[in-house]
């Protein structure tokens, strides 16, 4: 029973530890990110997250999970676990950060909300309204996703990271340049020579932008 509730709010206590992690920390959960932005009416309306979870973390959250042994997980069991996340992730903001000519934008409480268990990985769906639309047209939007902390790394998928879908011909999302400080390309740096595989460094950018062709 014990290790059944740490499995399902695990996900709770690594999001707390984000607090305390130490600017030299290095990650201790891996995301692979995917967005959309959503346009509707020729403005952007939301947000549409799926962030995949690495197969360590994956194994510990799900651990007692598969109520009717079944050996499949599907949303019903999963239901608990990706409530945990959502009411973990409100203090930071979803991690996603977005600006419009420099201003900040607001998001509204996030829709739709739900955990998939596909090829061994937990993916968590979720979608952010913004607070107020905003044309695409000229929007200059960008989105940020990022732990600050660094306890969490987010990392964009290769295929398809993200998307404008609904948007008019000539509007596209696309991720941003490396824009990161020194500080944390060094930190970066050093955190991928001490793994053994490429793939488990640090992303290079956590920004993606959405413009549309004069």
């Amino acid at each position: 029973m014990q290790r059944t509730f740490m499995a399902r709010f695990w996900p709770a206590l690594l999001v707390s530890l984000c607090l305390a992690a130490p600017a030299s920390a290095h990650p201790h959960v891996w995301v692979t990110a995917r967005a959309d932005v959503v346009v509707e009416n020729g403005a952007v309306s939301a947000v549409q997250h799926a962030w995949t979870f690495d197969e360590f973390y994956t194994a510990m959250a799900i651990e007692g999970l598969d109520t009717n042994k079944d050996g499949h997980y599907d949303r019903k069991e999963l239901a608990e676990l990706a409530q945990v996340n959502m009411d973990g992730l409100k203090e930071f903001a979803y991690f996603t950060y977005a600006t419009s000519k420099n201003a900040k934008l607001a998001f509204d409480p996030p829709q739709d909300h739900w955990l998939e268990h596909t090829n061994g990985l937990l993916i968590l769906h979720f979608t952010l309204p913004l607070t107020q639309p905003l044309p695409v047209q000229g929007a200059n939007l960008t989105v940020s996703i990022y732990d600050p902390s660094y306890f969490i790394a987010f990392e964009f998928a290769k295929d398809d990271p993200v998307r404008a879908v609904g948007a008019p011909a000539g509007c596209k999302a696309a991720l941003k340049p490396d824009d990161t400080s020194e500080d944390e390309q060094n930190l970066s740096q050093a955190f991928s020579a001490q793994m053994s595989t490429a793939s488990m460094a640090p992303p290079a950018s956590n920004s993606f932008e959405v413009a549309c062709a004069k």
